[in-house]
């Protein structure tokens, strides 16, 4: 009856009741322990290392870096020069139309000799600087006779790569 007396009293595995304590210990001991000094060697080892880079990793991204360079240098140089082209093609083309509208106004014929880009200024729209377009890529222009194709040339149209000629 003494244990049934227990029971009904709530003494269970878990319960950590002094009357039940002595059949059935607690599952857990709840009180600290205390710290050895090989756990504060252990400890005191680990937050003295210095967080960083390793001369490895450091390398390897240096090498992707260069890698990614050398394949994207020459296709932006590349870029720049068609850039340049397509730019200096725009202004012959507008050049050329404005020669023939000056030729056109003015009663000129055929085979006469255009001077310089300059006369034909108020038929064109001008740069900032109020001026004739200039070539992109630093070339001159040469104008040549009323009716010859082209009218207008650029010095690099004898370029190799990417020439700066009226198609």
């Amino acid at each position: 009856m003494d244990a049934k007396r227990k029971f009904d009293r709530g003494c269970n595995r878990q319960s950590v009741n002094e009357d039940c304590n002595n059949r059935n210990p607690p599952v857990a001991s709840f009180t600290p322990r205390s710290e050895t000094k090989d756990n504060q060697n252990m400890k005191t080892n680990q937050t003295s290392r210095k967080a960083g880079f390793t001369l490895v990793e450091i390398m390897i991204v240096v090498a992707i870096i260069g890698l990614l360079a050398a394949i994207a240098i020459p296709n932006f140089i590349k870029a720049r020069a068609t850039a340049q082209q397509n730019a200096c093609i725009n202004n012959l083309k507008q050049i050329d139309g404005a020669i023939s509208e000056w030729a056109l106004e003015t009663g000129q014929s055929t085979g006469v000799s255009v001077a310089s880009a300059q006369i034909v200024s108020a038929y064109i729209k001008l740069n900032s600087a109020n001026s004739v377009p200039s070539c992109p890529a630093g070339g001159n222009y040469t104008t040549t006779n009323v009716g010859a194709n082209p009218q207008v040339s650029c010095s690099l149209s004898t370029l190799a790569a990417s020439p700066h000629r009226l198609p």
